[in-house]
């Protein structure tokens, strides 16, 4: 802050003056008084520890007055749409309409007349964070629900003025619609949405901060590396996947589709979109898959073209990535004779649905959880073990790991990271660099016996 300049030969002499960052500014006043007044604002402004927009030099609670309140329900809106059409996928925009759901659910002034839990869940993630050219009009109840929201949505400056409003939407993020607290997975994967909403609202000049640092709260521990009392070993594996050629039509028909989950250790959707020309499948010996892309059902409310699913490239690769799977004989001569059997689908996949087009996961997901009850016990069934066909996959790298393959070959055929192997399959490397260190020292011991012979 300067002193007041006093300029007469101007219709208002009487300059406030004060600088801002690198810039400069000044407003006049007719009479000395009033430039007293307004200075002496300014400065109480900077001694409560305001912020002060650089551009207009204004202090933060005057320059919010001057704005139009945006409420969090409309930025959150704005943010899910930029993301909509920021090449997201289709995963991605139904996860992030989840979590704003939940957190803008939470983020209004009061519950007075407001609709019932699932049907304002159901309103904000269907509807006003879902912006596919595919959709329809709300029906009369969940667009009522959109109007009690916008009423009573929070403005975005209640976020920074009352971390118990943050509070609440971590709290509310953590929570299931029954009650019950979210899986920490869950509750990590909200809070980085709500993080980057927040980060956005900085962007756009919404906040002047992101609050979220600030508020004490700390997402729950999660426990990444894999618990094998649910991994089967390879004769259950393959008991599993026996059985499933016993249930009938489809399970003759997917067995093979899951041995790629198995022997290949594919991620089912991963197995999906593997077509002909993808497998090379020798008369005798081992054969090469080449993975290129997944196809993922997600919804046809989530794509661009209204298809159910949606297919995408290898999992954190460029599009245009491909990987190489060698595989064993027994599923080379498994998928021979699945396509002998069945050919392929028009677009050349091996496996489709009972209806056509790509297998759903409903569909393969309750044909795995009848083959757990032909080939396990019944205890085994009811604690989960081999509970998702996903098991398969964790069994096939368990596999590879404990024969011996280089840890950087298994990540490599898996399409993770050595990063990622390590971190999940840290048990079972520790049992390889046991045999190693093994090898280590008896290698140690004829070296010593050796020299010490004469």
């Amino acid at each position: 802050m300067y002193e007041i300049r006093v300029r007469p030969q101007y219709p208002k002499p009487y300059q406030v003056r004060w600088v801002v960052g690198p810039k400069s500014h000044a407003k006049s006043f007719h009479t000395k008084t009033l430039a007293d007044g307004r200075r002496s604002q300014l400065m109480a402004a900077a001694q409560k520890g305001e912020q002060f927009d650089i551009e207009t030099g204004l202090p933060k609670s005057e320059l919010a007055a001057l704005q139009p309140q945006v409420t969090w329900f409309e930025h959150a809106k704005d943010y899910a749409e930029m993301k909509w059409s920021a090449a997201a996928s289709a995963k991605g925009r139904a996860t992030r309409a989840d979590a704003l759901a939940v957190i803008t659910a939470a983020l209004v002034k009061d519950t007075k007349g407001a609709p019932a839990p699932a049907v304002l869940r159901r309103a904000l993630t269907g509807y006003a964070f879902n912006f596919s050219k595919h959709r329809t009009p709300p029906p009369d109840h969940l667009s009522a629900a959109l109007t009690w929201l916008s009423a009573k949505a929070l403005s975005m400056s209640a976020l920074e003025d009352d971390s118990e409003k943050v509070r609440a939407a971590l709290k509310a993020l953590s929570t299931r619609l029954n009650g019950k607290r979210a899986a920490a997975t869950t509750i990590t994967n909200r809070r980085t949405v709500f993080n980057n909403a927040l980060r956005y609202a900085v962007e756009r000049k919404r906040l002047t901060a992101n609050p979220l640092p600030s508020v004490d709260w700390s997402p729950p521990p999660t426990d990444d590396e894999i618990d094998f009392r649910y991994v089967p070993n390879p004769r259950q594996a393959e008991e599993l996947i026996d059985a499933v050629g016993t249930l009938g039509p489809r399970g003759e028909h997917l067995q093979a589709f899951f041995a790629c989950i198995y022997y290949a250790a594919t991620r089912p959707a991963e197995a999906m979109n593997l077509r002909a020309s993808d497998c090379t499948l020798p008369e005798t010996g081992w054969g090469v898959l080449l993975l290129s892309g997944s196809a993922s059902r997600v919804g046809s409310a989530w794509t661009d073209d209204g298809k159910p699913y949606e297919e995408r490239g290898l999992k954190r690769r460029a599009r245009s990535s491909v990987r190489d799977v060698p595989i064993p004989p027994k599923l080379v001569r498994m998928l021979r004779a699945h396509i002998d059997r069945y050919g392929v689908a028009s677009d050349r996949r091996l496996f489709r649905a009972a209806q056509g087009g790509v297998v759903l996961s409903k569909e393969y997901t309750d044909l795995w959880q009848e083959a757990r009850k032909a080939a396990l016990t019944p205890e085994q069934v009811l604690h989960h073990f081999a509970e998702a066909p996903y098991t398969g996959r964790k069994a096939g790298i368990s596999l590879w790991i404990t024969s011996g393959v280089a840890p950087t070959e298994v990540a490599r055929r898996a399409g993770h990271s050595v990063a990622v192997l390590y971190k999940f399959y840290a048990k079972v490397l520790d049992g390889q660099r046991d045999q190693a260190n093994a090898l280590i020292e008896r290698a140690m011991r004829a070296e010593e016996q050796r020299t010490a012979e004469p």
